[in-house]
């Protein structure tokens, strides 16, 4: 796993969200941001071309549910970029709606949040799993939505177009600064091989990578990851960060519902 991709920084969540108050990234950015995907729309679903079943802890066959990113958890919707008074409050409103969605559903995180909507941490929660061959530890909620991405990747072409050599998962420190916490810390995100899969917006050293110098490239092309990957991760509930600002072409973020991953019930409890 790398190490912090991002500068650190303590501070409560109280504290006041300038409109600049964004994770550090590189100034020369203008182009890329023109080529990323709008970061406020959700990360549409690909169609339906029959459903996939997994295999749950307990032994049991599941139907994999197909969803999209909860538009609230996007921070591109939390970090308008405008001057605009009123859509920098409806943005904080949404980041505070965030955390507390994030509480209750995956543990309490130090300074973040109500402590009382989850009595643990997100690391109490954490599982080792693993994903097309390699380890990775993440909230137990999610396992099941990784093992569709899984399933989907296995059941198509896509399974055998990258052989990603490394996968990090949960962290125990918030690697944003400022009001933001990392969905890293929850648990819900994944990074898949840094070294290959660019962040050209983030802050030295990941912008200096040799693919992050040919601005003439589109996001695509800054990767070793297909798109046919990103497809299968977005049809079941994640968002690719490569869509934001940032360009974080490595990192995937469960922002779906994680009671709704399957079409069966009886989903880990966590309060």
């Amino acid at each position: 796993m790398p190490a912090v991709r991002r500068t650190l920084a303590a501070a409560p969540l109280l504290l006041a969200l300038a409109a600049s108050t964004l994770p550090a990234r590189g100034d020369d950015a203008k182009k890329d941001n023109a080529e990323a995907k709008e970061a406020t729309k959700d990360a549409a679903p690909a169609p339906a071309s029959g459903k996939l079943t997994i295999t749950l802890a307990d032994g049991k066959t599941a139907t994999c549910r197909e969803q999209s990113a909860q538009s609230f958890l996007i921070r591109g919707n939390w970090f308008p970029r405008t001057n605009d008074a009123e859509k920098l409050k409806e943005g904080r409103k949404l980041l505070e709606q965030a955390i507390k969605y994030r509480t209750e559903k995956y543990g309490y995180f130090e300074g973040y949040g109500n402590p009382k909507a989850n009595r643990h941490p997100p690391k109490y929660y954490a599982k080792s799993t693993s994903f097309m061959g390699l380890s990775v530890q993440v909230h137990s909620k999610i396992i099941p939505a990784l093992k569709c991405v899984e399933a989907a990747l296995k059941a198509s072409p896509a399974g055998d177009e990258y052989k990603p050599r490394t996968m990090g998962g949960i962290r125990f420190h918030n690697t944003y600064r400022g009001v933001e916490i990392s969905n890293h810390v929850y648990g819900i995100a994944v990074d898949i091989e840094p070294d290959k899969n660019t962040c050209c917006g983030c802050v030295a050293p990941w912008n200096t990578h040799p693919l992050c110098k040919q601005k003439d490239k589109t996001v695509w092309e800054r990767m070793a990851m297909p798109r046919s990957w990103v497809e299968a991760f977005e049809k079941y509930g994640f968002y690719w960060l490569g869509h934001d600002t940032l360009q974080d072409t490595m990192h995937f973020e469960f922002l779906g519902d994680p009671d709704k991953i399957t079409e069966s019930t009886g989903d880990i409890a966590t309060n």
